[in-house]
């Protein structure tokens, strides 16, 4: 009995993990079937995105989907930075690791679009891609 209930915390834990595992699953097949319809699209745990000609659409993944879709022309961007906690940093040189977000920083002047990645050289190399279809060319 006691052997039993030693084990009981394992099983618990076990059941988690598949749970986890399954619920990531979905997303990515949500995802799959939502990014068929871009050029180009990235998936990963904070944001997924997609873009299509000069336009940009990005939001959170879920098992449905995604959601909070948000999407904006390359044209309207003025410039596009990457952040590394609270330092922004050339595109050309992110760090090997850690999470970023990519902003772009829209022409009017007064807003932002901030999508995050959870690794600062992916975020770089979309930074650098999009920038091509930019007005400014950045």
């Amino acid at each position: 009995m006691e052997r039993g209930l030693l084990w009981l915390p394992l099983l618990a834990v076990f059941f988690g993990l598949a749970w986890a595992g399954w619920n990531e699953y979905q997303k990515i097949e949500a995802y799959q079937r939502w990014a068929e319809e871009f050029e180009k699209a990235k998936y990963d745990i904070r944001a997924v995105l997609g873009q299509k000609g000069d336009s940009v659409t990005w939001g959170k993944p879920s098992r449905s989907g995604p959601i909070d879709l948000q999407t904006f022309s390359l044209q309207e961007v003025e410039s596009i930075e990457l952040w590394v906690g609270d330092r922004a940093l050339e595109l050309d040189n992110p760090p090997p690791r850690g999470a970023a977000i990519l902003q772009f920083n829209l022409t009017n002047g007064e807003s932002s679009v901030k999508i995050p990645f959870t690794e600062s050289p992916l975020a770089a190399k979309w930074g650098q891609y999009l920038s091509k279809f930019t007005r400014r060319g950045t």
